[in-house]
């Protein structure tokens, strides 16, 4: 259970460092209630999760060590962000030229509903490359899901807190992006090694 718990924190702080600039920017929008956010980043997070179980479910009729191969997935996203900061080093990510206390964008005003779907749509479009992550993990053990749905709930409130709390610290966010852009690589390959590791009876 334990290293469940350590996978799950993981695999969401792994894929969701981004999102913590995302998430600052909507709690800077005046526009937007500060409860329709955390609504909005639950519901998100929440669709990316029942869409990533979904998929895994499909695969677990394949033998296990072939389900393990998707572990190429999380390797190939980490390989290609290397090359991309090898290639571009002075080059920083999209949030950069945002502060932290720009306006999402494209978020309108209005009542809670409607800001909490906005806030939700966007946490997912922007959370889509995290179903190559996490599809091969949920597909090694899928009664394991609502463990790890759980964990990233809570990990969901916590970025929530971190997110409104580092709005008024703009020194403390660009530190986390120059973290993100060179932690991120290689969390990501290591978690393909792990999973491709159970991939070893192919060859064997």
């Amino acid at each position: 259970m334990l290293e469940t718990v350590f996978v799950g924190i993981m695999l969401f702080a792994s894929t969701n460092i981004d999102d913590i600039f995302l998430t600052m920017a909507f709690f800077a929008d005046p526009r937007l209630a500060p409860g329709s956010v955390i609504i909005g980043k639950c519901v998100g997070i929440a669709a990316i999760v029942a869409a990533s179980a979904a998929a895994a479910a499909c695969a677990l009729t394949v033998p296990h060590e072939w389900i393990a191969l998707l572990g190429l997935a999380p390797l190939g996203l980490g390989l290609h962000r290397l090359w991309s900061a090898w290639r571009a080093p002075a080059q920083m990510p999209a949030a950069e030229g945002k502060e932290p206390g720009d306006a999402a964008p494209d978020t309108p005003a209005g009542s809670f509903v409607p800001q909490a779907l906005s806030v939700a749509a966007i946490t997912a479009a922007n959370g889509g490359d995290n179903l190559g992550v996490y599809i091969p993990v949920f597909a090694q053990d899928l009664g394991i899901v609502p463990v790890y749905a759980a964990i990233f709930a809570v990990m969901t409130g916590l970025w929530c807190v971190v997110g409104r709390a580092l709005v008024s610290h703009r020194l403390v966010a660009a530190t986390m992006r120059r973290l993100a852009t060179v932690l991120l690589p290689y969390v990501l390959i290591g978690l393909g090694l792990w999973i491709l590791s159970d991939a070893v009876g192919l060859v064997s």
